[in-house]
């Protein structure tokens, strides 16, 4: 049973680290999180203000004041863009929904693209 409990021990250890990997290679792609004023607010504290005006982009996911898409998958870059399947919950709804979404760089800023023409941002780095 002592082995057992090792063998079990040792693969949560090493499950953990590539899935830590995988999580540091995916926020590699941003220098940063990314927002509204409401959506920088959170980013910082942790807290909402709200506010349903909320836009917050960061290496794991998008969250609004409604919705969080996590990024499923590789973030493939294109040129200074970059692009993501995401699978989306929104408040008050079950499951989740797939879809694709650019996030394209605009001067400094970012502006996140849906595949049905809906557009978040600009999106300036949080300080």
């Amino acid at each position: 049973m002592i082995v057992r409990a090792a063998q079990r021990i040792s693969l949560f250890v090493v499950t953990g680290l590539a899935m830590t990997g995988t999580a540091d290679a995916q926020q590699a792609f941003l220098d940063g999180a990314y927002g509204n004023k409401d959506g920088c607010a959170y980013a910082k504290t942790g807290e909402s203000t709200g506010s349903d005006d909320f836009f917050l982009l960061t290496g794991e996911g998008i969250t609004t004041a409604a919705s969080y898409c996590g990024f499923k998958g590789d973030v493939t870059k294109e040129g200074d863009s970059f692009a993501a399947a995401i699978s989306c919950s929104e408040e008050g709804e079950g499951g989740e929904t797939e879809d694709r979404v650019e996030i394209r760089r605009t001067g400094k800023d970012y502006t996140i693209a849906f595949k049905d023409g809906t557009r978040w941002g600009p999106l300036k780095r949080c300080k």
